[in-house]
């Protein structure tokens, strides 16, 4: 049996006992598929019949342009364009972390509606911080105090009144 009748599934011929030579059957020899050393012209050695078309090598692409010396081993292999910047200097202006918001800027705007005296008082501190320490929220502290600054102010107005009322009409006499 043959290398290609084997690939066929032909069963495996019959030896003669008259010494004549194995019968082969009569199909034809299998195409060369880009074995070594076969050619796109035909096949050679027993790879297919001369003159049919094999398949041969594929063709080559070339070899990738080249991106400079790769990295030794453990360094990553990417990293910023040439000419994007040197690296180390940090972001342009404008560009980072923002500041915080001053945390006693929101305590004196919420406060400003719910005890107005103490989001008041609140918003002065919050201001001085925030001159301090470069934080945020310098608006929020400044609405604190205006608000908390008119309602206490209304809120005092209120009580003078109520007093004022109450103090008159003790002062009523009902006697005829």
């Amino acid at each position: 049996m043959t290398q290609d009748d084997a690939h066929r599934g032909a069963p495996d011929p019959t030896p003669s006992t008259g010494g004549e030579a194995p019968r082969q059957p009569a199909h034809p020899p299998l195409p060369s598929y880009g074995a070594h050393g076969s050619t796109g012209a035909g096949a050679t050695a027993g790879h297919g019949a001369p003159g049919q078309p094999g398949y041969g090598a594929p063709p080559g692409y070339g070899s990738q342009p080249g991106y400079g010396v790769p990295p030794p081993y453990g360094q990553p292999a990417y990293g910023p364009p040439p000419g994007y910047g040197v690296p180390g200097y940090g972001p342009p202006p404008g560009y980072g972390y923002p500041r915080p918001t001053n945390t006693l800027a929101i305590l004196s705007l919420v406060m400003a509606f719910v005890f107005s005296p103490v989001g008041l008082v609140l918003g002065i501190v919050a201001r001085r911080q925030i001159r301090q320490t470069g934080e945020q929220g310098d608006g929020l502290a400044l609405a604190g105090i205006i608000i908390g600054g008119i309602a206490t102010a209304l809120a005092v107005l209120a009580f003078l009144f109520l007093f004022l009322a109450l103090a008159s009409v003790g002062s009523v006499d009902f006697a005829p």
